[in-house]
């Protein structure tokens, strides 16, 4: 397994949103933005549009299950945030994987 440190501040969230390149499929969007250190960071966030607290933690279990699949290949020195989308709840893990790869390569996070 992969280490990864965890976005939990706003303003890390922000920075993603404001100066991060975003990609966008039916189940996920992607904010992608360098950060200064080498570690790779990661942020998931869930709004109440999706739904009560048992959808959102499906949500965001599914986007981390996802993520740790493809952590091996992703690239240091990135901020991520995955949004999730009102779709996620009826998708499965192996279709977030697919999104996920997509958003990555189309933004050259992923190693080669």
């Amino acid at each position: 397994m992969r280490s990864y440190l965890t976005i939990k501040e706003n303003r890390q969230f922000q920075r993603a949103y404001r100066r991060g390149k975003s990609f966008v499929s039916q189940g996920l969007v992607t904010y992608i933005v360098k950060n200064n250190s080498n570690n790779l960071q990661i942020g998931i966030t869930t709004s109440k549009k999706i739904g009560k607290a048992v959808q959102r933690n499906r949500c965001r279990r599914i986007i981390r299950e996802a993520f740790y699949k493809i952590s091996p290949m992703v690239k240091d020195g990135y901020d991520i945030v995955f949004v999730a989308r009102a779709k996620t709840v009826y998708l499965k893990s192996t279709d977030i994987y697919i999104a996920m790869e997509n958003h990555l390569q189309q933004a050259n996070a992923l190693k080669k």
